[in-house]
């Protein structure tokens, strides 16, 4: 129980540092430091980014930085889409589940990486280039402007992130940050607020999918769902000290560190 804390805490400063991305690291938590398998450790993960991305939800709604629809869009159709991970996941042997978390891990690295440098080839965030993207905001209202374009592109951010969430265990947020930022004008700010709602609905949903399959999370995993929201509060404190792109580095090499030890353990 003890090292679940740990692991909890750990697990909590990074999510509090890197946003809702750093969920990932949830899991390889769980299967490396606790010796879990892969659908033990995802309900238990699911919760602890659930519960975090909560917390950073609400502050984004008491600022008002979230976009009510386009989340509650994208956690409809996760609802509905992570009950097929969940059921997939049970499916797939428990070798192929952490294969393919691990390819997710490196995608998500080299993401990262690639990010840092690139923030320092621009200029700051309200200086970039309005270009136009499939989900535009009206200058007028400030609002985004609906549409088929738009409607479906944040269904199928959605429903991509609510499938992998319920297979892999992943909040999600790894997709739908960058997705935002690829496919919309919304700026930073509002892109992760929204994000949070999001990923706090859909992995709320995954956990509930996965009890239902006849999961159940231990003492041990109610230690560290409380101690990663703890540890997310800390590292919330904490990131206005550290620059952005030491995080994003170093985040990154974590998790390729992290997934080649995975395969190995795995297949070796």
């Amino acid at each position: 129980m003890l090292l679940g804390g740990m692991f909890g805490i750990i697990i909590g400063i990074i999510l509090g540092l890197t946003g809702a991305g750093g969920g990932i690291l949830a899991i390889p938590a769980l299967v490396i430091g606790l010796g879990w398998t892969m659908t033990q450790s995802a309900p238990v993960a699911l919760f602890a980014v659930s519960a975090a991305a909560t917390v950073g939800a609400m502050d984004g709604l008491r600022k008002d930085l979230v976009r009510y629809r386009a989340a509650l869009l994208m956690a409809l159709l996760g609802a509905v889409f992570s009950p097929v991970g969940v059921y997939l996941a049970h499916l797939l042997p428990n070798a192929a589940l952490i294969s393919l978390f691990s390819g997710v891990m490196i995608i998500v690295a080299i993401r990262m990486a690639r990010q840092a440098y690139r923030s320092q080839a621009r200029t700051t965030d309200d200086e970039r280039p309005r270009e136009h993207k499939n989900c535009m905001l009206n200058p007028e209202t400030g609002r985004l402007r609906w549409n088929p374009r738009c409607s479906t592109t944040l269904a199928v951010i959605g429903s991509v992130s609510g499938l992998l969430t319920g297979m892999l265990g992943v909040g999600g947020g790894f997709l739908i940050v960058p997705a935002f930022q690829q496919f919309s004008d919304i700026r930073t700010h509002g892109i992760v607020a929204t994000s949070l709602m999001a990923i706090a609905l859909i992995s709320a949903t995954a956990v509930m999918g996965a009890i239902h399959a006849g999961a159940h999370i231990t003492t041990t995993g109610g230690v560290f769902i409380a101690a990663s929201v703890c540890g997310m509060l800390l590292g919330r404190m904490l990131s206005p000290r550290i620059p952005a792109k030491a995080i994003q580095l170093g985040f990154s090499a974590v998790c390729i560190v992290v997934a080649g030890y995975l395969m190995l353990k795995t297949w070796m």
